[in-house]
């Protein structure tokens, strides 16, 4: 299966989405399918604290959503996991190389990019890819736009753009999607996978990611996939917990799929 494409967007890396989500197209910021797509995201997704308590959250949903009270009945409890990152870059480096492609082959060309550098386990540095020639990177199988990209995430890296771990923790969340999507490469869909798997945020409503929206007919009954602006409006009830109704919306599709 291959990855979507940056918008019409969609744990491998977020075991959440899987088989069955597209991502959209992001003006020309393309993206994978969902499951390899994701894989970045979730794979090696720990119990890691998420910065809010999931039962307060569900408690929320249940009582200002009749119909979504119903799926999570079914679903049972929350079981969202997120993936510890060592930096942004490490993060954005890896969902680069995931993008239209397998999580198998992904994970292989990741790999191989990693051990072309020491101590380089978690994903090469800034530093390190801005110093690598073009044929050393290429090497690892990665394609040209995918060489630029990283090459692009790593300067703007080295020059201050992208935020650290740290940084990012004063910034909400449409300020993190602004900076980040003007890395060649990077969309919307990308940031906000990596605000729900890597920063555990609470409140983000990935409105375009075709399995949230197919998990919202099913749940909700309706025999077209809503559009961004009817599943916002439904959306709004959830606040300040649209994370977790976007997980439970992944898992109608799955019960849907067995």
């Amino acid at each position: 299966m291959r990855h979507p494409v940056e918008p019409k967007r969609g744990q491998a890396a977020f075991r959440v989405a899987s088989r069955h989500f597209r991502r959209p197209r992001d003006g020309n910021k393309r993206t994978p399918s969902a499951k390899s797509s994701l894989s970045p995201f979730l794979s090696g997704a720990s119990e890691v604290s998420l910065g809010f308590d999931p039962s307060l959250a569900v408690s929320h949903l249940r009582a200002s959503d009749a119909a979504l009270a119903r799926l999570i009945d079914a679903v049972g409890p929350c079981r969202l996991e997120i993936k510890t990152t060592p930096s942004l870059f490490a993060a954005l480096a890896e969902a680069i190389v995931y993008q239209q492609l397998t999580g198998k082959a992904a994970a292989t060309i990741f790999a191989r990019l990693c051990a072309l550098f020491p101590n380089a386990h978690d994903g090469p540095s800034a530093a390190q890819i801005a110093r690598a020639p073009d044929d050393t990177l290429r090497s690892a199988g990665l394609s040209g736009p995918k060489l630029r990209a990283l090459r692009d995430l790593a300067q703007r890296s080295i020059d201050g753009a992208i935020p650290t771990l740290a940084e990012v923790r004063d910034m909400d969340d449409e300020a993190i999607v602004k900076r980040l999507t003007q890395v060649r490469g990077i969309g919307r869909w990308t940031v906000e996978m990596l605000l729900i798997f890597r920063l555990g945020r609470p409140d983000v409503l990935p409105a375009d990611d075709y399995g949230v929206r197919k998990g919202f007919a099913l749940a909700f009954k309706k025999r077209e996939l809503p559009t961004r602006q009817e599943l916002e409006r439904r959306g709004a009830r959830w606040q300040p917990y649209r994370t977790v109704a976007s997980w439970y919306l992944w898992r109608a599709v799955d019960r849907a799929s067995k």
